[in-house]
């Protein structure tokens, strides 16, 4: 896989991660409508379906956000009664789940040994140590992580059927690095089932493209724009197209906070229950529709690994391009991704 690097490019234009132009020739405007779930806000947009109208495609986004709620009431480690709740809170005792929480399982647990426990979903013990969202953060102390890596270990996950255990009762799940990109490709098929033809789908740093923008001799791909980190989302580096294709973001600058003139992120290394430190600041990934959840995991690996381990990584896997925004102001991206300055 051949690999491109040069200078960062700051575009000047300030626009949405996702352009809104190119419309579809039997709307002008797409239908579009957001809420709040998995702690992020998630935007779905039609632009037209089997028999586009602004009830039918209300009516397919509203679909869509049940099958969201669904979803984080099997998923979230944080609302009491979901799957994972009374998995990490069973004491070591088998756990009956959901077969599709016991499917995100069983991803997460590749990817888990795929990164050589760097990913690692049983992560849940670090993660309650560190609150990104607090106005007066605090760093954990050396004793409490220590404590908590210990109980970090993938191996400590056993699944019989649709029956989960934990072996190690001090052990926790945490599917955040995985869940969104599971659930983006979950609605990409419910919209399908509901008849839309062309759509995008946003939840936070996951971008599921539906077809194409628009359809007939207007349809072009999707244009998503990559974020310049620490720019709020006022400015990106440049864009990629994507057509019945994910596009994934992972970043250190998506949510963190400074203490003592140090920044910790959110992207936390579970070997050592701090904030992963490589020379990769941003990873995009993009894949053929259907692979969000790939993406979601191999863009925390990859920028765990750094750009030397995770170039590598790319040229041994099929099916995913990449760009990273490097912490020197340089980019390296794969010859496939097709990033483009604005």
């Amino acid at each position: 896989m051949k690999k491109h690097r040069r200078a960062l490019i700051v575009a000047i234009t300030v626009f949405m991660l996702i352009t809104q132009q190119g419309c579809s020739a039997k709307t002008a405007d797409p239908v579009s409508r957001q809420n709040f779930f998995f702690d992020t806000v998630c935007s779905i947009a039609v632009y037209d379906m089997d028999k586009m109208s602004e009830e039918n495609a209300n009516k397919a986004i509203q679909n869509a956000f049940a099958l969201c709620s669904r979803y984080e009431s099997l998923l979230s480690r944080t609302k009491e009664g979901t799957d994972i709740y009374r998995i990490n809170n069973a004491g070591g005792k088998p756990v009956e789940c959901d077969p599709e929480t016991v499917e995100v399982i069983r991803e997460g647990l590749y990817y888990s040994e795929l990164s050589e426990g760097r990913f690692d979903i049983t992560i849940g013990r670090v993660s309650d140590l560190w609150d990104f969202h607090s106005e007066e953060p605090a760093v954990p102390s050396e004793e409490s992580l220590k404590e908590a890596v210990e109980t970090v270990d993938w191996h400590k996950v056993l699944i019989d059927g649709n029956t989960v255990t934990l072996t190690d009762p001090d052990t926790h799940l945490d599917l955040g690095g995985i869940a969104k990109g599971y659930i983006a490709d979950r609605l990409c098929e419910q919209l399908r089932r509901d008849g839309v033809t062309s759509g995008i789908i946003s939840l936070g740093g996951n971008i599921a493209c539906i077809g194409s923008k628009g359809s007939g001799s207007k349809a072009s791909p999707f244009r998503v724009g990559i974020e310049k980190p620490y720019s709020n989302q006022s400015q990106i580096v440049g864009v990629v197209e994507a057509s019945d294709e994910t596009v994934v973001t992972s970043g250190v600058y998506q949510r963190y906070f400074e203490k003592d003139g140090i920044q910790y992120h959110h992207i936390l290394d579970a070997t050592t229950g701090l904030p992963a430190r490589s020379d990769i600041v941003g990873v995009t990934l993009k894949a053929a529709d259907g692979k969000s959840a790939d993406c979601d995991a191999l863009a925390t690996i990859l920028l765990i690994m750094g750009e030397e381990k995770a170039m590598k990584m790319l040229e041994e896997t099929d099916g995913f391009e990449a760009f990273f925004i490097l912490e020197d102001g340089t980019f390296a991206s794969t010859e496939g991704m097709g990033v483009t300055a604005e």
